[in-house]
């Protein structure tokens, strides 16, 4: 049993060699020999190269099982993804995918809900979901958010969520913005829109977070959001455990690992750390939007969090940033049906408002599942015809 860790390399070394320098620098080697060594330690726990890709600069590092604890993320992230970045042999790192063995996989709960279930919850069996972020980012009440909330929900939209930068500001709190959006949403419930999820941000400190989301849902919260790469992949995993509702999982500042293609870490991994941990929804990237990214990384994220996987629940992939009307079918014909196809200024910058910014949206989608393309199902549905002319002009909103 091992884990096996792939990273690009480019180095003046050998592809050979500079696995070896990879290997020997996250197990067991320092930058000389020395007398604490022992044979047992050279045999148990010294990584090796597995393989080694020259046409595509790819090196897979064999680590051994007795290395890690493999229920401690820290730890593992601390093997496979530590001091390597900084070795002076190399010019360029990114760790690009891992393949955990079984036992590892199984002692994680996963996510305590699968996109059936979401997807059961807001009655959309046989198609994508529409989200919404309310805009601006920061500076509402509690009471202007339900406001927008209640829009958006009588707009169509399946889900209603803080930015990453939305908390608990004295302007609008946590726990009042709770009571506050669900009072409204079960008022659009009642007037016969269905279920809407609202997820809350309730991304704090250690010694809060789980408080936090605890009294989100005492509060009435159907979903709480954390952001992962900011708090941890084992704030995540507290979270999870803590509460029974879904947790919707943001990755702001995940381009500081994953924008280079050439140093860093992948989504990929991180896709596969956050579906261990519980997340039930996670931000994957748009095929097409203002931070699109690479088709192949995508496509891998989009099967590392749907596909069987040692009986792991399944994650709901989110598509977002910069994503209008217009942009729809693009994404969705790289995601297929079972996502979730997330706007902010692409529905609050409607020139009718938030209402008509759903409307268009959820339209976008169905014409979409319905095969019909979208500029011609525009012609029938107002507030996509005005989207599609608002934003005609450019591939990603102005």
């Amino acid at each position: 049993m091992s884990l096996l860790a792939t990273y690009y390399v480019e180095s003046e070394m050998s592809l050979v060699e500079a696995g070896r320098e990879i290997a020997l620098e996250e197990s067991v080697g320092t930058w000389t020999q020395v007398h604490t060594s022992t044979d047992w330690i050279e045999k148990e726990l010294k990584a090796t190269v597995d393989s080694v890709d020259k046409d595509n600069n790819i090196v897979v590092v064999d680590y051994p099982d007795k290395l890690f604890e493999y229920d401690n993320i820290p730890q593992i992230l601390s093997i496979v993804a530590g001091n390597l970045f900084g070795l002076s042999e190399l010019k360029n790192v990114r760790l690009e995918n891992l393949k955990f063995p079984e036992k590892a996989v199984k002692m994680y709960s996963g996510p305590k809900h699968n996109i059936k279930d979401l997807k059961e919850f807001v009655d959309a069996e046989n198609r994508p979901l529409v989200g919404t972020i309310v805009k601006p980012k920061v500076g509402l009440s509690p009471k202007e958010t339900s406001k927008v909330a209640y829009e958006a929900a009588i707009g169509g939209v399946d889900l209603i969520k803080d930015d990453e930068t939305l908390t608990n500001q004295d302007f609008c709190g946590y726990i009042d913005r709770v009571v506050n959006v669900m009072e409204m949403l079960d008022k659009a419930k009642e007037e016969g829109h269905g279920n809407t999820f609202y997820a809350v941000n309730i991304t704090s400190s250690c010694n809060e977070i789980v408080d936090r989301a605890v009294n989100a849902v005492e509060h009435g919260a159907n979903m709480v959001m954390v952001d992962v790469i900011t708090t941890g992949y084992s704030a995540l995993k507290m979270i999870s455990n803590a509460v029974d509702v879904p947790v919707h999982v943001h990755r702001t500042m995940h381009a500081a690992m994953t924008r280079n293609p050439k140093h860093g870490i992948s989504m990929l991994p991180i896709s596969k750390l956050v579906r261990l941990c519980g997340g039930t929804q996670l931000h994957t990237g748009s095929y097409h939007g203002k931070m699109h990214g690479n088709t192949k990384e995508i496509d891998a994220c989009k099967q590392a969090l749907t596909t069987e996987w040692h009986g792991l629940k399944n994650v709901l992939p989110v598509a977002s940033g910069g994503i209008h009307p217009g942009l729809v079918a693009n994404n969705l014909d790289g995601y297929g049906e079972n996502c979730i196809v997330q706007a902010g200024g692409g529905i609050h910058g409607h020139p009718d408002g938030t209402q008509a910014g759903a409307k268009a949206m959820k339209q976008a989608i169905d014409a979409w599942t319905k095969k019909i393309p979208t500029k011609q199902y525009a012609e029938t549905h107002k507030e996509l015809k005005t989207a599609l002319n608002h934003w005609e002009k450019s591939t990603t909103p102005p």
